[in-house]
């Protein structure tokens, strides 16, 4: 009887371990996660034109709770700002994540750009300036990545980017171009996130449709924040890595000139 027991007792036992090693296997091989990106008008509010409200942008990260932040139109150390705020690095203090801010161009005595925030491990971050043509003169624009390291030892690249805003698509069209260029060569599932100043259906949006989904078709509208008539901000992602589970347009009218735009993927 003894020996009936024991052996009763290592199979379930046994059965306990493949059942729980299951379950580490199935959460390694899905992962969700929740992706905000937005234009943040350097923190200040288009109703204030004089204030910078760091707290309105960090209560839209923290309310959302997202896993990764692609922001564009970020200030770091301006006059208009303030000369000892970095706002990449306080939004990832008042909301508990790790920041990378990659420069634009220079302005008002600090930087201008675009930054990733996030809450897995940074492993390795690369700023890419994109072509400007000359003679149009475009203000100069970059690609910002972050290599993230996931749960389950697993790590996607994240991108962000905020393409030009000429009226016309010369200078968009050749960054976009060097955006898939660039990021079609990563050897990881890659996010891409922006303010592409270009809608659906134009040839910018077209362009970057080649190599990567889109969280969202027939997207809402981002811009005006009032009466919003255009969708100009996007995240995408690798074709067959990723799914999209929810994608959103947050009506938050008050911190920025842009809606913020939340989308949930499930790497694959």
């Amino acid at each position: 009887m003894k020996a009936i027991r024991y052996a009763t007792a290592f199979m379930m036992t046994a059965l306990a371990a493949c059942s729980s090693q299951k379950a580490v296997t199935d959460n390694a091989q899905s992962a969700n996660i929740n992706v905000l990106c937005y234009n943040i008008h350097h923190a200040n509010p288009p109703s204030t034109p004089d204030k910078i409200d760091i707290p309105a942008i960090a209560k839209v990260i923290n309310d959302t709770k997202p896993d990764i932040v692609a922001l564009q139109e970020v200030d770091v150390h301006t006059d208009r700002s303030g000369k000892s705020l970095h706002q990449a690095e306080e939004l990832a203090r008042l909301s508990g994540m790790k920041a990378f801010f990659a420069k634009g161009i220079d302005y008002g005595g600090g930087e201008y750009g675009v930054a990733i925030l996030s809450r897995y491990p940074i492993l390795e971050t690369n700023r890419y300036p994109l072509t400007t043509v000359a003679g149009t003169n475009g203000e100069p624009r970059v690609l910002a990545t972050a290599l993230l390291q996931l749960p389950g030892n697993r790590k996607v690249l994240m991108a962000c980017t905020h393409l030009d805003a000429q009226r016309g698509d010369t200078n968009r069209s050749v960054q976009i171009r060097e955006v898939n260029a660039i990021l079609s060569k990563q050897p990881y599932p890659v996010i891409v996130a922006g303010d592409l100043n270009a809608p659906e259906g134009s040839s910018v949006i077209n362009t970057l449709d080649q190599h990567f989904q889109r969280s969202c078709t027939n997207c809402a509208f981002t811009i005006p924040v009032e009466n919003p008539r255009r969708c100009i901000d996007f995240v995408a992602f690798t074709p067959g890595k990723f799914e999209t589970l929810s994608h959103t347009v947050i009506q938050e009218k008050y911190a920025s000139d842009h809606l913020p735009v939340n989308a949930v993927l499930r790497l694959k």
